[in-house]
């Protein structure tokens, strides 16, 4: 089972990225995605449930980010618009086989497989 993540960078406040975790190995229910900063617990970024699509998304994020997923490619995107110096962190996608309701997507420790992570920097 590999979850590979990528798509991370440096840019400037106001600016976007678009992460993407690859998967392969297996097939999940969940995916989620989470981000730790320097000297600072991992948290809830955003999930969805692969097959209804469902999603969910932290208060700091919603309106700015978009989780999506491309079954064809079994790889989930996190499309981050607006980028603010606070969303700078590592970036990690986590993968759980069971489905999650939407409630308990944000428990960062019901998820099975997590991926290496991406750093995402934002400059102001």
């Amino acid at each position: 089972v590999q979850l590979q993540a990528s798509g991370g960078g440096l840019v400037q406040a106001g600016g976007s990225l678009r992460l993407s975790c690859a998967t392969s190995g297996r097939t999940f229910n969940t995916m989620g995605w989470f981000r730790q900063a320097p000297g600072k617990e991992r948290e809830f970024v955003a999930a969805i449930r692969w097959s209804a699509g469902y999603t969910a998304y932290a208060d700091s994020v919603k309106g700015r980010f978009t989780i999506s997923r491309d079954r064809a490619k079994n790889t989930v995107h996190l499309q981050m618009n607006s980028l603010n110096p606070e969303d700078t962190a590592v970036y990690y996608c986590a993968a759980k086989t069971s489905i999650l309701v939407v409630s308990a997507m944000r428990s960062r420790a019901l998820y099975d497989y997590w991926g290496q992570g991406t750093q995402v920097t934002v400059s102001s």
